[in-house]
């Protein structure tokens, strides 16, 4: 029994023969197609054009053209399903419209719509081609009948022209356009995750902090009436504000640290990552081998990312050794944590691993997690190294 071959992976077809194969007959089915869909996509074009600018003085009539525009991604998606089905012109589909955050209002909704650069790019396709639509479906029609012994060259030129077309016009317009897509979506991320930190901040402070303050400060005003009268208890109640001083100021201490450690700022990376391996309930190794302190915002998500894998370690690990280590690679910093514990990890498991990828991400990082089940887990993540400008760079040993 004989197979018939596959496909070619590639969007190149094979040489064009006499006989007409199955690229030749897809290809005129694409050539024939092109009138109807052309005339459907200026019709479309050039009464949105005619109806959005015509209306552009009044309440809706840059609020239509939006949604028109919005509609031509539809058109382009469209094109580009027929152009990789019949002529294997595979293209990949442009970034998607980033999502407006909900307090920035309608008007910037309609100006991103407005300046999307892939539906106007769809709409200049849509009407440059009616004239190229009637030509192929004249030629191929005809060609059918009269000309038939040299058509699938002939209709192998036309189709090479529609692919230029389809490429230039309906593929991405470059590596820049999917760049700023993503530092869009990037800057929300920043945003939301610097208003959580706030609030868990706030948070933090009235509940503990704050609350023990309160509680001594009406302590200490119990002992001030009881000064005279009963001395005794008087000093039995100081005695215990001093202890609610000694942990209030410990809570005060454990806040600073998460916000940002000093001994991070004072001594670096090799420090602060030793102070956070050893109040590990897990036995930690930590290696720094870096030239250089890297600038501060580095610094820190390097230690937080750290810290909040250590503490995964310690809660859901049940490993026995630890280890973190950290260099640099050219114009990276990776940070490389390791366990011996049960694995099973993941980055949708409920232990922060997702909001630890996305704050790396933001930043123009990556987070790689190697987990598989009875383990060892590997974190590894990467940031861009950047030259720390506002203080010598300097590296003590802790």
């Amino acid at each position: 029994m004989t197979m018939t071959p596959p496909p070619p992976d590639t969007d190149r077809p094979p040489p064009a023969r006499f006989a007409f194969d199955r690229w030749t007959w897809q290809e005129i089915a694409y050539l024939l197609a092109n009138l109807p869909m052309a005339l459907a996509g200026f019709v479309y074009t050039v009464f949105l054009i005619g109806v959005g600018a015509g209306l552009s003085v009044t309440v809706v009539g840059l609020p239509l053209l939006a949604l028109g525009l919005r509609g031509a991604r539809g058109l382009g998606r469209a094109e580009r399903g027929r152009a990789r089905g019949l002529l294997g012109v595979r293209i990949d589909e442009p970034s998607p419209m980033p999502r407006g955050r909900r307090d920035r209002g309608f008007f910037s909704w309609l100006w991103s719509q407005l300046k999307d650069p892939v539906a106007w790019r769809t709409l200049l396709y849509s009407f440059i081609r009616l004239p190229w639509g009637v030509v192929t479906f004249s030629v191929v029609l005809v060609g059918l009948f009269v000309l038939w012994p040299v058509l699938p060259f002939i209709v192998r030129g036309l189709a090479n022209a529609d692919r230029a077309m389809v490429r230039g016009l309906l593929s991405p317009s470059d590596e820049l356009e999917r760049r700023v897509a993503e530092l869009e979506s990037d800057r929300g991320v920043v945003v939301d995750t610097a208003a959580a930190d706030l609030r868990r901040i706030e948070r933090d402070l009235h509940d503990g902090a704050q609350a023990r303050l309160v509680a001594l400060a009406m302590d200490l005003g119990l002992a001030k009436e009881k000064l005279t009268a009963d001395p005794e208890a008087a000093a039995r109640m100081v005695d215990e504000a001093h202890g609610e001083v000694k942990v209030a100021l410990q809570e005060l201490r454990d806040l600073a640290r998460g916000i940002h450690p000093a001994v991070l700022t004072d001594r670096g990376l090799d420090a602060a990552l030793s102070a956070i391996a050893s109040r590990c309930t897990v036995p930690v190794t930590v290696s720094v081998e870096l030239p250089a302190r890297p600038a501060e915002a580095i610094e820190g998500i390097a230690y937080f990312t750290v810290s909040e894998l250590l503490q995964n370690v310690s809660k859901h690990s049940r490993a026995r050794t630890a280890s973190v280590d950290v260099w640099r690679s050219g114009d990276r910093l990776l940070v490389q944590v390791r366990d011996d514990g049960t694995g099973g990890a993941r980055l949708d498991g409920g232990t922060g691993m997702s909001g630890l990828a996305e704050r790396l991400g933001a930043v123009d990082g990556l987070f790689v997690l190697d987990s598989p089940e009875g383990g060892p887990t590997t974190v590894t993540a990467e940031l861009p190294w950047r030259d720390r400008t506002d203080m010598p760079a300097k590296h003590v040993a802790p």
